[in-house]
């Protein structure tokens, strides 16, 4: 299957904002004195954006239109959820992260939709 070089792009800044969240927020999660040290937030927002990987990877090979805005709407909510939570967790770094997966996402969320044409006879 073809993708375009936007579709491949976005795909990339996707799961490199997933990429970024996971090893963030473990760090913080995990390194005492970042004042999140053990807590629940930083554990979720590793969780999430570790989801936000798969989703990513399930955006790129859905083909159905209505399983592609299922999909992007599912991917934006996370992508707002995550940063936000970064952002209450003052790990600004993460929010950054997913302002550039928002970007991906309007990338890969251009990708036209091929869609099965039936012939009637």
């Amino acid at each position: 299957m073809l993708h375009s070089q936007s579709s491949r792009a976005g795909t990339i800044l996707l799961l490199l904002a997933a990429v970024i969240g996971v090893a963030v927020a473990l760090y913080a999660w995990l390194t005492p004195l970042t004042g999140v040290t053990d807590t629940i937030g930083a554990l979720g927002v590793a969780i999430a954006s570790a989801v936000l990987a798969v989703l990513t990877l399930m955006l790129r090979a859905a083909s159905g239109r209505g399983a592609r805005i299922f999909l992007i709407i599912v991917t934006l909510v996370v992508l707002i959820g995550i940063g936000f939570a970064a952002a209450l967790l003052h790990q600004y770094i993460i929010t950054a992260a997913m302002v550039v997966g928002l970007i991906g996402l309007i990338m890969l969320s251009s990708k036209p939709v091929h869609q099965n044409t039936r012939v009637r006879a």
